[in-house]
């Protein structure tokens, strides 16, 4: 490992050239992106809960950066991080999670041109990323740095950005960017601004966010500077800044572009299905022409609606645009297909998938098929496909045979797969052992299960949402619910990355159904200060606990109405329950109760 002293002696070697094979091979070195490497270190098991990457973890690790550098745009709005065997891969079986606040699209994008592996020069960028990485201080060793003479062009300055926001060091992407304003060592644009922005949003938050953009030059406020503080309320799922956001955006006379109408539609799917008409009108009357990602998100829409034939239009618009589905949005509609027992229609689709995967689309289509197939409870397809993948395998495919095998209840083969994994790779990805603890579970395994977890806390593991959730439900299921409400309030207190909407839910639930006030009404605040809010479910849960409790709750409706949100019938009736602890007659109650109809959406042509 290079200390500090090290790393600054080897700097004077360093000089304006190190990145010459880059500004060679393009006019316009915005980005350099795709490193690669796994997490993994050694920690306990409250730091497997926790997720804990501190200094110490980083400096105890030499993270190899990918032997192949490639030159693209900078795309500086908020997206998780996706490797090949990220956690976040087929959340939810759909698109390659691309609805984490991800605006890639926004800045102009150059070809990615791979830098010669034979290049002198390569190695220099890539000693100086790794030291840039593990030094204690990154504003110290970047003062000596340039005080002994060197300098970074912007070039350089894209590279360290991209490097650290990659691996998720957004602090430390923030101290940098401090450091760079603050040392004057390039003139900041617009695009400079909305990165900074970026990493103040993910570390300090959107309130942060929203007043440094007050200390923008005015010249410098513009359309990326906003659609990234955008792209920051979305990825939280603050409905209500978004729209603020988006507002303001109009109210300023900004040009509003398919990438922020994408992002309003991602959070409305989530949120509130019933505005995504508004926004398409919106995009019909100001001549905004869908994106490819537009129709991807509208097709998850539709899917989620039980709306077949809506779904089909859209993909019939699609071809007409001379747009070709990928695998992934093929997978979604396979998906959808089976889920409302349209089976003939869903092979048409797997058949698709299984002429891309022979067309070179290996990856992702096997591990579509793996899924896919298990879905439809098909052991000796999911066979076929583990087959083809054991000849050449990947850790991402490795993952979706264990939960495919989970999937159809063949416990044995998922732990055959895993054994696999760890005499392949000595530190397989946290998807590993998330998937094989939900495997587990599903399976009524939670012996099992908690010897896993014992296990991730030898080996050590980056833990993320998914690792929080299967810890959560093992817990639940073993009936220790309190020890799964203490893995959310540690994460919660962490503030690196939220538990999962649903993780939360699940523990709200359990407490709802023991009528236990206190906690439900503890977590309810919870997922609020964690930027859970304008949602029915939570209210629905905590009336749930004062029925069971048999208790009144007193100020729900302004408590909704804060949030903008109205009773359905449904929750109508369950206000009117809780109504009756008050003395008043059950049958009076029902019959006073608001009702609110339910509203039917349906998207423009």
């Amino acid at each position: 490992m290079w200390s500090l002293r090290r790393a600054s002696a080897h700097s004077r070697r360093i000089n304006r050239s190190w990145l010459g094979c880059f500004r060679a091979r393009t006019a316009k070195l915005d980005r350099i992106c795709h490193f690669a490497s796994d997490r993994a270190g050694t920690c306990t098991l409250e730091n497997v809960i926790l997720g804990r990457y501190n200094l110490l973890n980083e400096l105890h690790r030499k993270p190899p950066i990918s032997e192949k550098l490639y030159v693209g745009s900078c795309g500086y709005c908020s997206k998780a991080a996706m490797g090949n065997d990220n956690e976040n891969d087929e959340i939810g079986g759909g698109f390659l999670e691309f609805e984490t606040g991800g605006m890639d699209g926004i800045i102009e994008e150059s070809n990615a041109e791979e830098v010669d592996e034979e290049s002198g020069d390569k190695k220099e960028a890539l000693e100086l990323l790794n030291t840039i990485t593990e030094t204690p201080n990154i504003v110290d060793f970047l003062s000596k740095f340039t005080e002994e003479g060197n300098e970074l062009s912007r070039g350089e300055i894209y590279l360290i950005m991209d490097h650290l926001r990659k691996k998720q060091l957004y602090w430390r992407a923030l101290q940098f960017s401090e450091w760079l304003e603050r040392s004057k060592q390039t003139d900041f644009t617009e695009r400079d601004y909305a990165c900074h922005l970026d990493c103040i949003a993910k570390v300090l938050g959107l309130w942060k966010a929203e007043k440094f953009i007050e200390k923008i030059p005015e010249s410098f406020r513009g359309k990326l500077v906003y659609q990234t503080l955008l792209a920051s309320c979305v990825s939280v799922l603050n409905i209500k800044k978004a729209e603020s956001v988006f507002r303001k955006m109009r109210d300023l006379g900004l040009p509003i572009t398919v990438e922020a109408c994408e992002q309003m539609i991602i959070i409305y799917k989530r949120l509130e299905k019933k505005k995504i008409p508004n926004i398409l009108l919106m995009m019909k009357d100001q001549n905004i022409k869908p994106s490819f990602l537009t129709y991807k998100l509208l097709i998850d829409a539709k899917c989620q609606f039980n709306d077949t034939t809506g779904m089909e239009k859209l993909v019939e618009a699609m071809r007409n645009e001379g747009m070709e589905l990928d695998v992934f949005a093929l997978a979604v509609i396979a998906r959808h297909y089976i889920s409302v027992g349209l089976k003939d229609k869903a092979d048409l689709i797997l058949k698709q998938i299984e002429k891309r995967k022979q067309k070179g689309g290996g990856l992702g289509a096997r591990r579509s098929l793996l899924s896919l197939y298990a879905s439809l409870g098909n052991a000796d397809e999911v066979g076929r496909i583990w087959k083809e993948c054991k000849a050449d395998p990947k850790q991402s495919e490795c993952i979706a045979a264990i939960r495919a095998w989970g999937k159809l209840g063949k416990v044995e083969e998922a732990e055959a797969v895993s054994e696999m994994m760890l005499q392949t790779w000595k530190n397989p990805t946290f998807g590993y052992y998330t998937s094989l603890l939900n495997v587990y579970i599903d399976n009524n395994l939670t012996s099992k299960g908690k010897d896993l977890v014992e296990q991730m806390g030898d080996i050590g593991s980056w833990a993320g949402p998914l690792t929080w959730d299967a810890l959560v439900r093992l817990y639940i299921k073993s009936g220790d619910v309190e020890k799964a409400h203490s893995i959310l309030l540690k994460v919660a207190r962490m503030k690196r990355k939220r538990p999962l909407y649903t993780t939360c839910i699940a523990v709200m639930e359990h407490y709802a159904k023991r009528g236990d006030i206190h906690n439900t009404e503890k977590l309810f605040q919870s997922m609020r200060e964690l930027g859970y809010t304008a949602r029915f479910k939570p209210f629905e849960i905590l009336v749930d606990a004062y029925i069971n409790a048999k208790t009144p709750i007193y100020g729900l409706r302004a408590r909704m109405k804060a949030d903008n949100l109205y009773p359905k019938k449904e929750f109508a009736g369950k206000m009117a329950l809780v109504d009756c602890f008050r003395g008043l007659n059950y049958q009076i109650c029902l019959i006073k109760s608001s009702i609110v109809p339910d509203v039917a959406v349906s998207f423009p042509s």
